[in-house]
């Protein structure tokens, strides 16, 4: 078992930044591949981006790429999530997931374990 907690959500305004974290326990965390998911209320689950288990190899959406940034810190048995220029449209609840294998992915069906999110409300 994994076992994940998402902090760092909040309120902030439109241009701003937070950082989300994920920590981890249960089973070497080194081992995991790890993404980062969002939920907007009436809105389908979304990715947002990924991290292979060394951490070598990030992939993001297109609708983050360049203002969020992906990694990890196995030592500590945590990921992050920075998420600078913040917009409206990024206000979701954000969730951690693990998956068995090194690899990232965009698929969340890939992975087998879930945080119980955090939210996140960017302000125009």
């Amino acid at each position: 078992q994994v076992q994940l907690v998402e902090s760092g959500g909040g309120l902030v305004q439109a241009g701003g930044s937070l950082r989300l974290s994920c920590a981890a326990s249960g089973r070497t965390f080194s081992n995991y591949g790890m993404g980062w998911f969002r939920q907007a209320p009436g809105k389908e689950r979304e990715f947002v981006a990924t991290i292979t288990a060394s951490g070598a190899n990030t992939y993001y959406a297109s609708s983050v790429k360049g203002r969020f940034t992906i990694s990890r810190d196995n030592a500590k048995n945590t990921m992050y999530l920075q998420m600078n220029s913040l917009k409206p449209e990024d206000t979701a609840v954000y969730y951690c997931a693990a998956r068995f294998r090194s690899g990232g992915s965009f698929d969340g069906r890939d992975y087998s374990y879930w945080g119980q999110g955090t939210q996140v409300t960017v302000s125009s």
